[in-house]
């Protein structure tokens, strides 16, 4: 499925929306969804973050927010979207999903439905949203990602993180006919690490996933978040690192990342 935006001659007042998605969990991509929103709201950009891991939502505590109203209550129609959409730390916008929710374990199309409802009414309104999806490759995964111009592959230089977004990738390559995919390495030891990795990454999918096109989907380096201690107390703490450790070496990777996305989004 194509994009809301991508083949829509009017789509130059909508949002540029970004997909942030990772093969496993436990890679922080989540916590680069929300510290990405701070860094791209620095840079003037009005940014919607909206928690589409719909049954396992977890950006609120990133975010230390206690929401009152969610789109689990908008999709039942117990509540208006406009009440659903609350400022966050950091200057953007998010829209928060419940947890435990069984019945967004699989794509109904009720879900389907209320999704591209959300994506409608919301792109006109902002500049850039990010799209903070589960990880994996479920058919609510990989709906979420399809309604995205562009997409985030949040990995870690573990073999299982890397093995997960190999697969991952190879999905939407061969499903949605992803050319071109963003790839941000987290947690690495040393500087120039994850160039290495991509490196890595690439050669096996030129050897072994091919596009409709008949060539291998090319990944695009946005950078690399290196180990930091700040980035646990941040998360610890439920505070956006960007706000409260700007000058540490991962915030820093992270704006930098912002300024090289920017320009799509």
């Amino acid at each position: 499925m194509t994009s809301p935006t991508r083949d829509n001659p009017s789509a130059a007042k909508r949002a540029r929306i970004l997909a942030v998605t990772s093969g496993k969990g436990g890679v922080g991509k989540t916590f680069v969804s929300a510290n990405l929103a701070a860094a791209l709201s620095k840079r003037g950009l009005r940014v919607l973050v909206l928690d589409a891991d719909l049954g396992l939502a977890n950006i609120d505590v990133v975010l230390n927010l206690y929401p009152k109203v969610t789109l689990h209550d908008v999709f039942t129609g117990k509540a208006q979207l406009d009440d659903a959409i609350l400022p966050a730390p950091g200057g953007f916008s998010v829209l928060l999903a419940g947890s435990g929710l069984v019945e967004y374990s699989r794509l109904t199309p009720e879900v389907r439905n209320d999704l591209l409802g959300i994506i409608d009414s919301v792109a006109p309104r902002f500049d850039c949203i990010l799209l903070d999806t589960g990880a994996g490759i479920s058919d609510v995964v990989l709906f979420a990602v399809s309604l995205a111009d562009e997409v985030i592959v949040v990995a870690t230089p573990e073999p299982t993180s890397l093995t997960d977004a190999y697969a991952t990738i190879k999905v939407l390559a061969a499903q949605q006919a992803r050319t071109q995919l963003h790839l941000i390495i987290n947690q690495v030891s040393r500087v120039g690490d994850g160039k290495g990795v991509t490196q890595q990454l690439q050669q096996v999918l030129n050897r072994f996933v091919q596009t409709q096109s008949g060539q291998p989907p090319q990944l695009l380096p946005a950078g690399d978040v290196p180990l930091d201690s700040s980035v646990r107390e941040a998360v610890q703490k439920r505070q956006l690192l960007l706000e409260h450790h700007p000058g540490s070496p991962a915030s820093q990777a992270i704006t930098a990342i912002a300024a090289k996305l920017a320009p799509h989004a």
